[in-house]
Order: structure tokens, then C-alpha cells, then sequence
């Protein structure tokens, strides 16, 4: 018998969004096709001033996806982007779903040693960077964990005279020598002026997988969420009928979120391309040019996440901006404080709306509404097609109305699994829904609220950071003994990495080495920012550390 879901979000949705959509049975690659039918004459990518048009892009695209077939890369493979928001990126992604290949998600800020981790588990010998990340392969080629390796020069994407002043920049950078790889190193140039097309592959959309995103999940253990075509396009058709006022072929998308990131590939890049927008690319946030970049190409979408407004917020308190063509602001990663949208939509005049996701569900799964009745500090409806459940973390039965529970959700968007972890998919789906592992309530209208994340997730400026993955790596320390990370209460990231060490007998360290030594291990987001050396630490009766009672000892002290 079918499982009865309580809905009472039903009556709370916006009269113009339907509470069950038609998703086309197609591969992911059709979210750049419409997007190019939609678009006509429009440019798709702005990128410090250079502008791509659709047409463009989309014969890069093919062009690239007939060049990556000639080389070997077939129905299923495994590929790896190590690559921060430029124009490489959607002719690399999109390429690779044409011809039925898996993209596999890479962090550019990731560290050679998290890197290799992260190849080794994909089984990714194919990688596509820029000539800037590609020496973070070095060892990589060294140990035979890439094949092949194709580099694009950052500088071929600049406009003049920035193409010109570029290398100067970056001369002094460590760089790959690829003359020591023959030809397993190569040019991404060339792979995108072929005028041939691809050989067409048939893709499953519901069977076949098209990104491995790679997540920590509760456990602190790196595992890539496997997402398949029809995940990827259900999930962007979801999103675009949320923000039904928006219009094809006409808005202009902030893309400062990562695409290589969860979110920043379905709700600015994925979406984007859908509805044939004008996507202005930034590799690295910096608020001056992000607020000069809106002014200047009227950007009317933005997602983001709460540090990035409050960056703004405060840029704008102390200069003259003109912010007013922003439209529309789904925010994620992070708890939306409520002084700080509404000092947002002060300053712009657009909605900033608080939603909720995960990289097993593609990411979105509630969302305020954007027109209609929004709840600050609630995570809102659930999206089209997703029912949401509040249940007991221990039975499994469901919690009434108000009561705190674990957050469970099926939907379209759910993942397959994660990539060879059968035990921990089987914990994860669970009779058809997915476990959040995010205590929840939900209230009589239906909306929800994240009462508290993961247990012990840190989220420090909208990343995820695991204790676990930074605590295991303080332990590859010889004067550590033991190590504990906790999150701590920061006014602008929200939280900051802390580390309590305890060093072995005899032994010294100062805080700066035990950050030097972490900082040629981790991505910089996850390096502690503070250090505090300890006697010992508070344990349970077997044994385990109590983190609990470290983050209580911290919120005293701010008190």
C-alpha cells in the first residue's frame, strides 16, 4: 500500500506554481539546448568583460564532446573538472553529458593530497583544467592517477588588454611542466576549433548517471552523491517554475557561486542556460566587483549565500551603489539571518528568499515562496513533486506538527546512491526517501524549519566542513596526540574551524605550526583558525570525544 503523506504545504503555495510539473525525459545536455533555442542572438557568458554568445558556446560544446570521444571518452567515464567559474567550465560540463560521460565535481582550492583522494575514489584518469591548477596534478600524473590531462590557458578567455597583462600576473606561480608528459598532457584549445560533431550517444535519464558530486555527508568520509540526468533536469525545471515571474531569453544571472558546488550548478549555471540567460561569470568573489559588475550588465538573478549579502550590505552602507536591477535571490548554504535580507532588499529592491537543499537531492528541495507569503527563518515549501516528513531520528515515525525530528524528503531530484558505498546509500535512502541526517519542525502551514544542521557539520562562509576530515589530518601530526574540531560562532562566516590539541608527552608546538602543517593538507576554508592546546579532552564513557561539550565551553565564553 502506498505510503500516506501528510501535505499541509498545499494550501501555502502559490496559486501560479503547480504542485506537480512535467519533467521532459531527456539528458542534461538539453538544459543548454533549450537555452540556445530560447535564446537567439542573446550572449550566454560575460567573463571579465568577454562575452560569448549562445551560438558560440553551444559549437564549442559540440566541438569539445567530438574532440573528448576521439580521445577515448566513452558512455560512463569518468572525468574530472578541477575548475573555477570560466568559460571552460559549461563547454566541459555540457560536452560530457552530451556524449553520456560523468562529471566529476572537483574543488579548484582542494590541496594535491585531497585531490589524489578524490581521483583515486572516482577512478577519474581523464581531468580538465587551466594552466594556472594544472601543477596541483603533478603527482597525480607522477602516479599514474590521470591518463590525460587537458590544460586551457586562462589567457585565451581574457579579453585584450587583460589577456596581455595575465601571465605577467601569474608569472611568479608554480606551473606544471608538460613537456615531461608527452602527450598525456594536452592542449584544450584545439578540442574546441574542430568543426566536427559528436558521434550521438542514447542516455537513460533515470538510469544513467551525470555528475558525481562529491559530499561529506555526515560522517566526515568524502563520497560522491551520484546524479543522474533526469535528477539534474528535474531539479532546474523545479527552480524555474519557483520563480515564475522570471522571463526566458530576458535576465541577467550572478554567477559568484562556485559551480562546481552543488547549488551554483543547478540555480545559476543549470538554470540559467534554461531559460536562456546572460550568465556573468566571476571566479572568486570580491564584493567591489561583484557590485560594480551588477551595476554595470543590470544582473536580475542572484543566488548566493548569507555571507555574500552581508559582504554587500556592508559595502553599500559605506559607498553609493546602484543595485536596483535584482530581481530575484534564492539564498543557500547557511542560515539567512533576517536583518540581513531585509537590509538586502532595502538596498536592491528585489526578493531574497531563504531555501534549503543537499548535493544528494540535486540540491533544492524547499524554498519561500518568492512573490507569495514568506516565513523569515524558515527553509519554506517543499519544491514541486517533493514531499518532506519530519520523523522520529530513531523510529522512523512521524512527528506532529511543531515537534523536532529528522528531515526526510523524496522527490525527482533524490540521488541514485553514492558511488561504490553501498552501506551508506542503504542508510541514506531509506524506503524511498532520503535521511538529511538535519534535525527539522515543520509548522501548521507547512513551512519548514532547520532547527539544527548535521550534528557536528561546520558551515563557514557556505562551505561544508567536516571535523572529522580536519581532525583526522591533525592527527598525521608526530606531536599530536589527540585533536578535536569544533565550529565556532564568526560574525561574518558564521562559523570558523577551531581545533583543540593535545600533544603527546614531552612535546611542543605552537599555534602557527600546527596551521602551517594543516595548510599543505586542506583547502584553505578548512585550515582551523584557531588553536587551542589542551590537557585532555571531555570523553564519553567509551571513549569518544564529546564536541558537544567543547562548543557549550565556547558559548560561554561569548557570553
Amino acid at each position: 500500500m502506498a505510503e500516506v503523506v501528510e501535505r499541509p504545504w498545499v494550501k501555502s503555495y502559490p496559486k501560479e506554481v503547480p504542485l506537480s510539473l512535467d519533467y521532459p525525459e531527456v539528458g542534461a545536455f538539453y538544459l543548454l539546448e533549450r537555452g540556445v533555442q530560447v535564446a537567439g542572438s542573446r550572449d550566454a557568458l560575460v567573463f571579465f568583460g568577454k562575452r560569448t554568445s549562445y551560438q558560440e558556446l553551444y559549437r564549442a560544446t559540440l566541438s569539445l564532446a567530438a574532440s573528448l570521444q576521439r580521445i577515448g571518452v566513452e558512455k560512463g567515464t569518468r572525468v574530472a573538472l578541477l575548475l573555477p567559474n570560466c568559460p571552460v567550465y559549461p563547454m566541459a560540463y555540457y560536452a560530457l553529458l552530451k556524449i553520456g560521460a560523468i562529471v566529476v565535481q572537483l574543488n579548484p582550492m582542494y590541496t594535491p593530497y585531497e585531490l589524489n583522494q578524490l581521483l583515486e575514489d572516482s577512478g577519474a584518469q581523464i581531468a580538465i583544467t587551466l594552466d594556472i591548477l594544472a601543477v596541483k596534478f603533478q603527482e597525480a600524473l607522477e602516479r599514474g592517477l590521470v591518463d590525460r590531462l587537458i590544460v586551457a590557458r586562462m589567457k585565451e578567455f581574457l579579453p585584450f588588454p587583460l589577456n596581455l597583462l595575465f601571465p605577467l600576473k601569474v608569472r611568479k606561480e608554480p606551473r606544471l611542466d608538460s613537456s615531461r608528459y608527452g602527450e598525456r598532457v594536452m592542449d584544450f584549445a584545439p578540442l574546441v576549433g574542430s568543426p566536427q560533431r559528436p558521434t550521438p550517444v542514447e542516455v537513460d535519464p533515470d538510469e544513467d548517471v551525470a555528475v558525481f558530486q562529491y559530499t561529506g555527508g555526515t560522517t566526515g568520509i568524502s563520497k560522491a552523491a551520484m546524479l543522474t540526468h533526469s535528477n539534474l533536469v528535474a531539479n532546474t525545471v523545479q527552480t524555474r517554475a519557483w520563480t515564475y515571474k522570471s522571463k526566458d531569453a530576458r535576465e541577467v544571472v550572478m554567477c559568484v557561486l562556485p559551480f562546481f558546488h552543488v547549488y551554483g550548478m543547478t540555480a545559476a549555471m543549470n538554470v540559467g542556460f534554461y531559460m536562456g540567460s546572460t550568465l556573468i561569470l566571476v571566479p572568486r568573489f570580491d564584493v567591489k566587483e561583484v557590485v560594480k559588475l551588477i551595476g554595470k550588465y543590470k544582473v536580475t538573478m542572484f543566488p548566493g549565500v548569507p555571507t555574500i549579502y552581508v559582504a554587500i550590505n556592508q559595502y553599500a552602507a559605506q559607498h553609493k551603489v546602484d543595485l536596483s536591477s535584482v530581481e530575484v535571490c534564492i539564498s543557500g548554504g547557511a542560515p539567512l539571518p533576517v536583518e540581513v535580507a531585509q537590509e538586502f532588499e532595502r538596498i536592491t529592491g528585489g526578493k531574497v528568499v531563504e531555501g534549503y537543499g543537499l548535493s544528494e537531492a540535486s540540491p533544492v528541495t524547499h524554498a519561500n515562496p518568492v512573490w507569495g507569503k514568506r516565513k523569515f527563518g524558515s527553509i519554506g515549501l517543499p519544491f514541486p513533486d517533493t514531499d518532506a516528513r519530519v520523523v522520529d531520528p530513531e523510529t522512523g515515525e512521524d512527528l506532529l506538527v511543531g515537534e523536532v525530528g529528522e528531515l526526510v524528503v523524496q522527490g525527482p531530484q533524490v540521488m541514485k546512491g553514492y558511488w561504490n558505498r553501498p552501506k551508506e546509500t542503504a542508510q541514506a535512502l531509506r524506503n524511498g526517501w532520503l535521511h538529511t541526517g538535519d534535525m527539522a519542525k515543520m509548522d501548521e502551514e507547512g513551512y519548514f524549519y532547520i532547527v539544527d544542521r548535521k550534528k557536528d557539520m561546520i558551515i563557514s562562509g557556505g562551505y561544508n566542513i567536516y571535523p572529522r576530515e580536519v581532525e583526522e589530518v591533525l592527527y598525521e601530526h608526530p606531536k599530536i596526540m589527540e585533536a578535536a574540531v569544533i565550529g565556532v560562532p564568526h560574525d561574518y562566516k558564521g562559523e570558523i574551524v577551531k581545533a583543540y590539541v593535545v600533544l603527546k608527552k614531552g612535546e611542543k608546538l605552537t599555534v602557527e605550526e600546527v596551521v602551517e602543517f594543516c595548510k599543505g593538507r586542506l583547502a584553505p576554508y578548512k585550515v582551523p583558525k584557531e588553536v587551542e592546546f589542551a590537557d585532555d579532552l571531555p570523553k564519553s564513557m567509551i571513549g569518544k570525544v564529546l564536541r558537544r561539550e567543547l562548543k557549550e565551553k565556547e558559548l560561554l565564553k561569548k557570553k
